[in-house]
């Protein structure tokens, strides 16, 4: 299923680049985002301080794209290696359901039963409605996107049909895209690394093995529900499992790739205008990943954004909007961490990507180090570590009554009816 017939911006730019060439006339970076333009200063700095950060944070290796959608300039970190996207792949999902809705195949307001089969573990509120409970697509859509809510996405990928999310992805990205799956899918091939019967898990056995703690205890209940004893699994731990499944390249992708993807959705060429104005609106209020790209910005900047979160793999990305006047300023950036246990050892990483490309001087008009952007995390706890000397030595300072000038306080300055689901409802494009 494809959005409206119109020319891609994409398209509009090449044709420019042509009619200038053929009127002899210069072409500038600008005109021809199809290939980078010469490297900007901003993409040297930001690249060096990505070393930084990636020396910094050793537990957690990065990867980073970035496109400036005006000029075209970009600058890349890893990004043509292969990441895991963990929940990002979200957003395919949802490019694919809004096509449902421009297609006229079904409206946001269109009813979904929810079944037992559904569940799926994670956040949202989703897990929280009862079997038969009637949800919206617009319902479903935003608890996916802005929560991270791995029910509702199943639900919509069973509704469009897990071939549609996959054209998608490949529609842009081709090859550069591994094959997507479904949440609960994930889960069964993670466990599925430890006995081939985890493909029979059902959705309240997931969630069941999310809510142990302790992965002992989680090998201990798998071991039960797939009548497979511990000593029989064919990995050592949970480690090893997720190691393994990540290496099957599923649910994965070069950054590159998907920057590319959220540079046709920013652009208009996947979606009608009122489901692209939407769906970026959406991934203007997501709730996850505060402490992680965001985080570095400076004030007033908004991240259209979608996160995702795994064992020791997360990531960040979307599309940055930062006002200069009249002027709107997009830049795309698909940034992700992998290696770091820590959770917030990794998000910190991510926060720091942020930051550097703030200080790079790409989205404060031109000037590196602006001081509305934060520091690095390292420079926090540097500055933390050091002592403030007092402004007026001990020896020298003028004897005063209690409450006068001078006196030494102690304190710093205050700084619709059910929808029938059909199977793969919405028929796929052409196959590449």
């Amino acid at each position: 299923m494809r959005p409206p017939q119109r020319r891609p911006a994409r398209a509009l730019r090449a044709l420019a680049v042509s009619v200038a060439l053929a009127l002899g006339n210069p072409v500038t970076s600008a005109a021809d985002p199809l290939a980078d333009a010469p490297a900007a200063a901003w993409t040297k700095r930001f690249e060096k301080a990505l070393d930084v950060v990636d020396a910094e944070h050793r537990g957690a290796e990065i990867g980073v794209y970035v496109r400036d959608l005006e000029s075209g300039q970009t600058a890349r970190y890893r990004a043509s290696e292969t990441w895991y996207l963990a929940s990002t792949v979200k957003v395919p999902v949802a490019i694919a359901v809004l096509r449902g809705v421009d297609a006229g195949l079904f409206t946001l307001d269109s009813k979904i039963t929810l079944r037992a089969a559904d569940y799926v573990d994670g956040a949202g509120l989703t897990n929280r409605q009862r079997v038969g409970a009637h949800l919206s697509v617009r319902f479903l859509l935003e608890q996916m996107i802005i929560h991270s809510d791995n029910t509702a996405s199943d639900m919509l990928i069973e509704l469009v049909g897990i071939r549609n999310v996959n054209y998608v992805a490949r529609e842009i990205g081709g090859d550069d895209f591994g094959r997507i799956t479904t949440l609960g899918d994930v889960r069964r091939l993670v466990y599925g690394e430890l006995t081939p019967a985890a493909e029979r898990l059902a959705g309240t056995d997931l969630l069941l093995l999310h809510r142990q703690v302790r992965d002992k205890d989680r090998l201990a209940l798998l071991s039960r529900l797939t009548e497979t004893p511990v000593a029989r699994f064919r990995r050592a731990s949970l480690d090893e499992a997720f190691a393994a499944y990540y290496a099957s390249g599923v649910n994965s992708a070069r950054l590159s790739a998907y920057g590319e993807l959220l540079e046709a959705l920013a652009d208009g060429e996947l979606l009608s205008a009122k489901q692209t104005d939407y769906l970026l609106g959406v991934m203007r209020r997501t709730a996850t990943g505060t402490h992680r790209v965001k985080a570095g910005l400076i004030p007033g900047a908004q991240f259209a954004h979608k996160t995702g979160t795994q064992r020791r793999r997360i990531c960040d990305s979307g599309v940055i909007t930062v006002p200069h006047g009249l002027h709107m300023q997009r830049i795309v950036i698909a940034a992700c961490a992998r290696g770091e246990l820590s959770l917030e050892r990794s998000e910190r990483a991510l926060r720091d990507v942020g930051v550097a490309l703030c200080r790079s001087g790409l989205i404060t008009r031109g000037i590196p180090d602006e001081p509305s952007c934060p520091p690095l995390s390292r420079e926090e706890v540097l500055s933390a570590a050091t002592p403030v000397p007092p402004t007026v030595p001990p020896a020298v300072a003028p004897a005063t009554r209690a409450g006068g000038p001078g006196h030494a306080t102690g304190q710093r300055a205050p700084a619709a009816q059910p929808a029938a689901r059909p199977a793969g409802g919405v028929p796929a494009g052409p196959p590449r």
